[in-house]
């Protein structure tokens, strides 16, 4: 029984030490990594950098629009009658003075004659009547009235020949044609649709402009227009007129851009963004607006900068080379415009900041530069896909 014990007691003394060995290794393996992790420097993290430099910016307003026709009317017939002839084909181009629709004249063609034949014979009867006031053979009143038939005749005539006129209708001015309305052998009453004619090279376009705008407005601006019809396309025109007065509700001035258009891209009615650059400039730092860090506290960017490296017990490095970090800075932002935000305070022109993936870094990381893939940014973007 005591032997028993002795050899039990033996195994569990040689347990022990066995244990007590790993649990030893393990211990220094466990400091031997805190040491190492306490002395690791993590690698720098790649960045996309923008130096801020002053440039001179030229303010614009934004405004929505709609293109109107310098000339444009729906044609109407001015009297009625019956189609005879349509010689215009729908969205063709056409001259003032083009015949679009000739109406049956036959009669009105028979009442000229008539009236050119009443007015044969009254000037025949006034030279008779002249040949015989010589000779005092006819009153003057009877010359007077030879006289005033002749007259009245010319003005029937007159009159047959402005409704035979009507009977044609021709284009009033230069532009395209839209659908037509009528058919050949329809009776169409006064004031009757026919087509639609626009005149579409050069185009306004007119939008409002707040009031607090009027001191910078004047003829001769430029505007820039774009529509999400043409999206890779900015047409530019001039501010050729705006109204003296005010909306009284809402407290807008009408303001009207005339713009070539011999592609005839912008059609009246067509809804367009308007841009109207003002006359003066100013002097601004713009940066990336990728840069910008935005939160309830404030806008703020990375500005990079150069720091020391240092060592476990936070002393400086023997290196003579520097690293570089990253610190936020508060910012206050102006306008926009394209990829860009003015900054009117927080940072300096040749301050370099992270343009892109602010979001991923801390302040006080170390950061290496690489614009490989830094994106091209402008102020005037043109997307090839919106």
């Amino acid at each position: 029984m005591f032997k028993k014990l002795l050899l039990a007691l033996a195994g569990t003394v040689v347990v022990a030490i066995i244990v007590g060995g790993i649990v030893g290794i393990k211990l220094n393996q466990f400091e031997a990594m805190q040491t190492a992790g306490a002395n690791m420097v993590m690698p720098p993290t790649p960045v996309n950098a923008f130096t801020v430099e002053r440039v001179q910016w030229q303010p614009r307003i934004s405004m929505v629009g709609s293109v109107k026709p310098v000339q444009g009317t729906m044609i109407n017939t001015e009297i009625e009658g019956t189609v005879r002839e349509i010689k215009f084909t729908a969205g063709t181009e056409v001259k003032a003075g083009d015949i679009l629709v000739q109406f049956d004249d036959r009669i009105e063609q028979a009442e000229l004659h008539e009236a050119e034949v009443a007015l044969d014979w009254a000037r025949l009867t006034l030279a008779r009547s002249k040949e015989l006031n010589k000779t005092r053979n006819i009153s003057q009143s009877e010359l007077d009235n030879a006289e005033n038939e002749v007259k009245q005749a010319e003005a029937r005539l007159d009159y047959f020949r402005a409704v035979i006129d009507k009977k044609t209708l021709r284009a009033p001015f230069n532009g395209r044609l839209g659908i037509r309305q009528i058919s050949v052998g329809e009776f169409l009453s006064k004031g009757t649709p026919v087509v639609s004619l626009q005149s579409l090279d050069p185009v306004y376009v007119e939008f409002s402009l707040s009031q607090r705008h009027l001191g910078e407005l004047s003829n001769g601006l430029k505007v820039k227009v774009s529509s999400d019809a043409y999206p890779q396309q900015k047409f530019e025109g001039i501010v050729s007129a705006f109204n003296p007065d005010i909306d009284p509700n809402t407290r807008n001035v009408r303001v009207q851009a005339s713009l070539d258009n011999p592609d005839h891209r912008l059609r009246p009615g067509m809804f367009v963004s308007v841009d109207m650059v003002l006359a003066h400039s100013l002097d601004v730092l713009f940066i990336p607006s990728t840069a910008v860090l935005h939160s309830p506290y404030g806008d703020a960017v990375y500005v990079i900068e150069e720091g020391g490296t240092e060592n476990a017990e936070g002393e400086a490095a023997a290196e003579s080379g520097s690293q570089l970090v990253i610190s936020q800075r508060l910012v206050r932002l102006g306008e926009r415009q394209g990829d860009f935000v003015i900054v009117e305070d927080g940072i300096k022109a040749g301050d370099r900041i992270v343009s892109t993936g602010a979001f991923k870094l801390a302040p006080g990381m170390s950061v290496l530069i690489d614009n490989t893939l830094a994106p091209d940014f402008k102020l005037e973007p043109k997307p090839k896909n919106t």
